[in-house]
């Protein structure tokens, strides 16, 4: 990946990183690149809290991919904390390249390094391409998963 840089977000990356997240069916419907107010305020929140790691690739000064890595202490499997990944995505142009298995990677490896016994997902029913992708790096299709929006 040569000049590839993987670093902590800030608020100077938003815009690129939310036009990422918008930069599919699923995200066009729920994100708004257009008002980066309600970003600003979570970044704000993901900043200030040590379990939480979003991340950007950068190349040549330009953010081309994200995702975000969350450390979760739990009591289940023996007191085993865990990985959380979310909001994976790489720039339109980017996709295909083998920056999405860099970024994955980095997560594993950092999950490693801060303790964590497993690294975990999920992934949109739909996004069927994802799921192969995922399935690749090691990830097992464990569970079902369910949300509830408040």
């Amino acid at each position: 990946m040569g000049d590839l840089e993987i670093r902590h977000a800030t608020a100077d990356d938003l815009p690129a990183i939310v036009a990422m997240l918008a930069d599919d069916p699923l995200g066009a419907q729920r994100e708004s690149p257009d008002d980066l107010t309600p970003y600003l305020a979570a970044l704000e929140r993901l900043t200030a809290d040590p379990n939480q790691h979003l991340v950007v690739a950068v190349r040549e000064d330009r953010v081309i991919g994200t995702l975000q890595l969350t450390v979760v202490p739990g009591l289940s499997h023996k007191g085993a904390t865990r990985a959380l990944v979310e909001a994976v995505r790489i720039h339109a142009d980017e996709r295909g390249s083998g920056l999405g298995t860099v970024l994955i990677q980095w997560a594993i490896d950092t999950s490693r390094q801060l303790g964590c016994a497993m690294v975990q997902l999920t992934s949109d029913k739909s996004r069927t391409d994802a799921h192969r992708f995922y399935a690749r790096l090691g990830f097992n299709a464990s569970h079902e998963g369910f949300k509830l929006k408040l």
